[in-house]
């Protein structure tokens, strides 16, 4: 099976539009509800409804979302136009390449806080959802062909339930969003025992 990767966010202003956390939530909700107007995004985010608009607009000028169809001023619904983004510092120009690390704690940031976000209302879940819900870290030796293919075995099991953000009829009955986030990464060198 081959891994299909969104296509990668290179320009470092887009880079930057992509570095706020409201608009991490706005993208959140606008995947959730596949629609939504600033009036919306503001119940949904905490912040004012100028301030949802502003980070909308600033999201279309980068391509990210556009407007929908129907309604009129601040009541416009928006729709998300990539469902998944991707970006990288590897290869970029220095004004990249920072964007693009700055981008990454952002997000990580953003991310983290989600996480806590359930933790604190994880007891308030239906105890058939609460115990699927786990963190879990470990560290373990690999070499780089087996970390390819545990990458690829991992994109696989991601795969089958692809789709279903953007298509609602791809939903089965009964289901919810569950939010998925892994982490692939090589931690500070250390020396191997011999």
């Amino acid at each position: 099976m081959t891994e299909q990767l969104p296509e990668r966010i290179t320009d470092p202003k887009a880079l930057r539009a992509l570095s706020h956390p409201t608009r991490w939530k706005l993208i959140e909700l606008l995947g959730l509800e596949r629609t939504a107007t600033a009036t919306r995004c503001a119940e949904f985010t905490g912040e004012s409804v100028a301030s949802c608009s502003y980070h909308l607009n600033m999201l279309a000028k980068y391509g990210f979302v556009e407007q929908a169809d129907g309604g009129t001023g601040r009541e416009r619904p928006w729709k998300l136009v990539k469902y998944d983004q991707s970006w990288e510092s590897a290869e970029l120009e220095p004004e990249g390449a920072m964007a693009a690390e700055t981008l990454t704690e952002v997000f990580l940031d953003y991310e983290v806080g989600r996480i806590k976000e359930f933790g604190r209302r994880r007891d308030r879940e239906p105890e058939e959802w609460r115990r699927h819900a786990r963190t879990r870290a470990t560290i373990t030796w690999l070499t780089a062909d087996e970390f390819a293919e545990l990458s690829r075995d991992l994109a696989a099991v991601w795969a089958r339930y692809d789709g279903r953000l953007e298509d609602p009829s791809l939903r089965p009955e009964g289901s919810r969003a569950v939010r998925l986030f892994l982490a692939q990464y090589l931690p500070q060198p250390v020396i191997a025992e011999e």
